[in-house]
Formats: C-alpha cells, structure tokens, sequence
C-alpha cells in the first residue's frame, strides 16, 4: 500500500506543478502569455499524469481487495515485483494517452486566434479553437481515453463490491471498522477524483461560462492532488497527534 502511495504522491505533485507555478508566475507578472512549447508541455504532463492517477487508483482498489478479501495469498498476489509491473504499467498507460492526445490535438490548424477560456493549456479549450474537420481524430481519441477510465472505474466498482461483502461477514465490530477505515481514504480519493472530473466534463454547454468554466477546473485539476495527501495522512497517528497539541494552543491564543 504505502508503495502505491508513493507513486500517487508524485503524481499528485506532477500535476499540481504543471498548472500552479505557472499560473502565479502569470499572477505575479500581470501576463496571461504562454509559449507554444510550454502549452504543448502542459498538455502533454497534464493528461500524462492525471490519466496514470486514475489508473493507479484502480491498482489501489485491487491492492485493497487483495488485503481484505485474500490476506493469506497477499504476498503471492502482490509480491514486489508484481507492484513493480503495476505501477510501471499505470505510469506508461498514461504517458501514451497523453502522448497520443498531444500529438493529435497540436497537429491541427488553429485559426480562431491564440486566446484560450483557461488558466493554463488544455485540449477542450485548445480544440475550439480548430477550424479542421480533423478535430473528429481527437475525438475518437477521447473516446478511447473514456473507454480506458471506463475500465479502471469497473474495476473499482467490482473490487470494493467483493470488500463490502467480505467485511460485512466479518462477526467482530472491531474487524469491520478496521478493515473499512483501510479503505475509507482511497475512497475519499477516488470520490473526490471522479466527482471533480465529472462536473468539468459533464456539465452542459448551455449554462457554461468563463466564469464558470475558471471555477470548475480549478476545482478538478488544483483541489485533488492538493486534497489526495491529507486524506491519507489524517490515518497517521503522528499527525493526529501533532495537530491535537496544536488545536488546544491556537484556541488560546484566539
């Protein structure tokens, strides 16, 4: 687990550094400007490491059902160099979604300006921008990439169906809360993950706005992998601990 959690601690890190240096760079300097090389860039690293999260999230939940549902198997299952293979192969899905998606979107012709409706590159806003009927390469594309996130959400559905039903067989109460609160923070994750995802990509065209449209990616691509981090380590007992002795001074103070 905690392997696991190493490798989505560095994405969330990626992600979150493709995006906010260069938007405060821009707050600071009073521009909005980008080079073409740094849009192709935060293009390429945003899809790379968003779609390796989703898909090291659906690893997660295999690693979760695994531990609860076959502990005596758990070494067999999930030796080291099977977490190895996982993770490798969460990494290199998403770099050739991303790698796809970048060379699609920026071998098309955009002759409806340079302006994009977004605080850092991203293909939607880039897309609207084409004028070739091209963009329907693009699009199959973002079908394969649903067709692919489609597949790890199936498989977290079906791996926490089989823990729900192995914990709640479980005869202890004690049993139960512990092997839930094992899960409670991968959930929290993957909650937060693909509710965020959903609003920025399901939201209807009719009520969206700048306004709104800033709000909302904001929300999925600067809140998760800020969120991801303390959602699993409030499970740290050193940390609890650390803020319980931090609380009572700061009410003190107040």
């Amino acid at each position: 687990m905690y392997f696991f959690l190493l490798n989505l601690a560095l994405l969330d890190l990626g992600a979150i550094s493709t995006t906010v240096p260069k938007s405060m760079h821009n707050s600071l300097r009073d521009t909005q400007d980008i080079s073409y090389a740094g849009c192709v860039a935060q293009v390429f690293l945003f899809s790379f490491f968003m779609s390796a999260e989703f898909c090291l999230l659906a690893i997660m939940s295999y690693d979760r059902y695994v531990a609860i549902c076959r502990p005596l198997h758990y070494e067999t299952l999930l030796g080291s160099r099977v977490c190895l293979h996982l993770a490798a192969s969460a990494w290199g899905c998403g770099a050739l979604n991303a790698l796809l998606h970048t060379a699609s979107t920026f071998s098309l012709p955009l002759c409806q300006g340079n302006s994009l409706d977004q605080f850092f590159c991203e293909i939607p806003p880039i897309l609207k921008l084409s004028c070739s009927t091209s963009y329907l390469r693009e699009l199959w594309l973002l079908v394969a990439s649903g067709c692919l996130f489609f597949v790890c959400f199936v498989l977290i559905v079906v791996s926490y169906v089989q823990i729900f039903r192995a914990v709640l067989r479980i005869p202890s109460q004690q049993g139960r809360h512990k092997a839930f609160a094992t899960c409670l923070p991968h959930l929290a994750v993957v909650s937060l993950c693909i509710s965020t995802g959903s609003i920025a990509y399901l939201t209807p065209s009719s009520i969206s706005s700048s306004s709104l449209d800033l709000v909302v990616s904001v929300l999925y691509s600067v809140v998760p992998p800020a969120v991801n981090p303390l959602i699993y380590s409030l499970r740290n007992q050193e940390l609890k601990a650390a803020l319980s002795k931090l609380s009572p001074g700061c009410f003190q103070n107040q």
